[in-house]
């Protein structure tokens, strides 16, 4: 039987579990569906596109160029993403880039399925994968706002946090474990490539969102007002600028050497890999149900960077461990100290950026927050060549961690604790 989500309106149903008040908006429900399938089917693409990786190349470059592959082409396409997601139906925009994900994921499981994937073609379909996904993460971000109340932004936040690490990190990876152990890796890109069409009904079923009620200006002038947006208030900046650096030291070495940690040096198999993604999974997991409980802390931006800074000391941990269990640890605690701060960073976004540049000011977040991530892919291999993988990771954690908590002190930065949502808005919208 189908029940009805409306039923649950009501005390003792949705609105009395923090977490899951969102669900009361029929479009958010909609949205979020398509998001949990999706996600299961990225945890699964996560497992399957390391372990090919080194299938076609065994070696620790092989991860990084993929890596290099899949971001260099979001990072060019995120401006023109957000500045499509603020000028057309959003809907619209997520369902392209889900079509053409699903088209790039599908094409590497025939491939694979069939013995003809090479190591190019492999990379150049991940290049495919990120350029779309350019476009649908600033229109996602976008829409949120446009079809949940504000009150509850901070629970839908937490809930996108509570299903995304559930499904990319735990239940995702731990069926591509299995699937790349007992099916092959085609197999496992072809329920990746499934989800997608799943992920495209669900959208649609939305009701139609206008992109936001300012005049229709050109592309170069949207990305300009994005721009300023961000130029003028010192704790987005600053905030970008030092995740670009850390994201810089830490993100390519544990992207590229966790796995070849787990499979070269403690000759453990893919289903431990997924495993200790999986760990992250239950860390964010729970991070998504204490802060959709708590809602907003006082002090949001000092809230932030703690929890970031302490996430990032946590990756010292991946060079330390010497066995699963204590790379599950680690990876545990780096997960739920990142959701907690990116739980309060998503919802100060969505509060204190005028809605119509939202989109452009999500992916101005992405971009330059991961424009140095090719570099720190190219550079994790030489570098774990003359230390080691493990003083890689170890190095990248405190060096990471540094400037994170740094920027905390950067003038301005923590101004907006002290303002309120609709005066910052006004501010952004006269900037």
């Amino acid at each position: 039987m189908q029940h009805s989500f409306e039923s649950l309106d009501r005390p003792g149903g949705f609105a009395r579990v923090g977490l899951l008040r969102p669900l009361r908006s029929r479009d958010f429900r909609m949205l979020w569906t398509g998001q949990t399938v999706s996600l299961l089917g990225d945890g699964v693409f996560l497992i399957a596109m390391a372990w090919t990786a080194f299938q076609l190349w065994d070696s620790p470059a092989s991860l990084s160029i993929v890596g290099i592959a899949m971001t260099v082409p979001m990072i060019a396409c995120l401006l023109l993403g957000g500045a499509v997601s603020d000028r057309f139906d959003r809907r619209r925009v997520m369902i392209a880039s889900d079509a053409v994900r699903f088209l790039g994921v599908g094409a590497i499981a025939a491939l694979d399925l069939t013995g003809h994937l090479g190591f190019a073609t492999f990379a150049l379909l991940v290049a495919l994968y990120g350029a779309a996904t350019a476009f649908f993460t600033p229109a996602f971000e976008a829409i949120v706002p446009s079809i949940v109340a504000s009150e509850e932004l901070a629970q839908a936040n937490s809930l996108d946090q509570f299903v995304r690490p559930g499904a990319l990190r735990l239940i995702g990876p731990a069926l591509g474990g299995w699937m790349v152990a007992f099916a092959g890796s085609g197999g496992a890109f072809a329920i990746d490539a499934g989800t997608f069409l799943v992920s495209m009904t669900a959208v649609a079923a939305i009701r139609p969102v206008a992109p936001g009620a300012v005049a229709a200006v050109s592309t170069g002038a949207a990305i300009k007002d994005g721009f300023r947006f961000v130029r003028s208030h010192a704790w987005f900046w600053a905030t970008l600028a030092s995740a670009a650096i850390a994201y810089l030291v830490f993100l390519g070495p544990t992207e590229a050497l966790v796995p070849f940690v787990v499979k070269n040096d403690l000759h453990a198999s893919a289903t431990a890999l997924g495993l200790v993604f999986a760990a992250g999974g239950v860390g964010a997991i729970g991070a998504a149900i204490v802060m959709g409980e708590r809602g907003q802390p006082r002090r949001t931006i000092t809230f932030v960077y703690l929890c970031w800074t302490l996430a990032t000391v946590a990756v010292v941990g991946y060079g330390l461990g010497r066995s699963v269990v204590q790379l599950m640890v680690a990876c545990l605690v780096f997960n739920a100290l990142e959701a907690a701060g990116t739980i309060v960073w998503a919802t100060i976004k969505q509060k204190h950026v005028p809605r119509h540049l939202l989109g452009r000011v999500s992916s101005l977040d992405w971009m330059i927050s991961i424009a140095l991530l090719p570099i720190s892919y190219a550079l994790t291999a030489p570098v774990a060549a003359l230390v080691g993988a493990r003083a890689t990771l170890v190095g990248a954690g405190i060096i990471g961690a540094a400037v994170t908590f740094a920027a905390l002190f950067v003038p301005g930065v923590r101004s907006i604790e002290i303002r309120s949502p609709r005066a910052s808005a006004l501010r952004g919208s006269q900037g």
